[in-house]
């Protein structure tokens, strides 16, 4: 906290998309923040973009990378008076000079954030994955150059425009699984941001479900060169995360069942690790709101620190 009362000034490039949208409606609840916005026949008018940039305090990017790349070089011309920028697309989760918007990720990175002019903002799929693999990498419980799985669902909201058009018209089949030419847009930030020195192998699949996801790791803990217990696992996930307000690591309910729904609606990440020692595997598990935590509740969150209101 800064300890002034201003109201700080925050304008949404691409207001009229799923994130945008969930920015803005969590925005307009919040008491020190106003959000301003441009004539629905300007918003593609640089000169327009760039006005309102150089008024505000923060820009949050909610746009193709493209147009992502261009809006950053506008609030860049502008010099000393441009706003600070939360950019939501995947444009520069890996470029230099950009701080990775996921405060709990490791200690320190709120206090990055809450410092930064330029913050990206995670996608929703590696900030499961990222949360589940990081902590046990530093741990030293999971070897940077594992060969890692991840396994994922989502909810049909995180596909953008068609996608969403086709789920409502009920033409897109119930469940299917994509990224299978393994080049999903999401692996660069999941592999960087985890400290994985091998590339993973990324299956993202989509289901008959607006919002919620689940993200999971599967490991054979015998072969690990640490030899840990599933209970290891989950004792450095409680550890990484202990004071978190919105990631939590739970213990998995006996029925070895997890649907991926719960937690819609927040802004909340919960890790589970569920083990058999018999066998000598585990999977772990993060589940959390594709919409929340995995897109605008995160932008929020990074809002409020880059902008001292938390």
């Amino acid at each position: 906290m800064d300890g002034t009362t201003r109201t700080r000034t925050v304008f949404i490039d691409g207001e009229a998309g799923t994130t945008g949208l969930g920015i803005a409606q969590r925005l307009a609840a919040h008491a020190g923040v106003t959000v301003r916005s441009i004539a629905p026949d300007r918003r593609k008018d640089p000169e327009a973009r760039r006005e309102i940039m150089s008024e505000v305090d923060l820009v949050v990017l909610c746009l193709p990378d493209a147009a992502a790349k261009e809006s950053v070089a506008l609030a860049d011309s502008l010099g000393a008076k441009g706003p600070r920028v939360v950019d939501a697309s995947t444009a520069h989760r890996t470029a230099p000079g950009w701080v990775y918007g996921f405060p709990e990720m490791a200690a320190g990175q709120a206090d990055a954030v809450r410092g930064a002019r330029r913050v990206s903002n995670p996608g929703c799929y590696p900030t499961g994955a990222i949360a589940l693999i990081r902590p046990l990498v530093e741990a030293g419980l999971l070897p940077a150059d594992w060969p890692v799985t991840v396994n994922a669902v989502s909810g049909y909201s995180g596909g953008g425009k068609s996608m969403i058009e086709a789920y409502e018209a009920r033409t897109a089949p119930d469940f299917e699984l994509y990224g299978l030419g393994l080049e999903h847009k999401h692996l660069p930030e999941l592999q960087l941001h985890a400290k994985l020195s091998r590339r993973p192998i990324f299956v993202p699949s989509v289901g008959d479900f607006r919002q919620g996801m689940l993200v999971s790791v599967p490991l054979h803990l015998e072969a690990l060169p640490a030899k840990p217990k599933a209970v290891d696992l989950e004792a450095a996930l409680r550890k990484h995360f202990a004071g978190s307000r919105l990631v939590s690591v739970e213990t998995p309910d006996a029925g070895g069942k997890l649907e991926p729904q719960a937690l819609n609606g927040t802004d909340r990440l919960e890790l589970r690790v569920y083990g058999n020692e018999a066998h000598r595997q585990a999977v772990l598990v993060a589940r959390l709101d594709n919409l929340g935590k995995g897109a605008s509740g995160a932008a929020v969150q990074n809002i409020e620190l880059m902008l001292g209101l938390a």
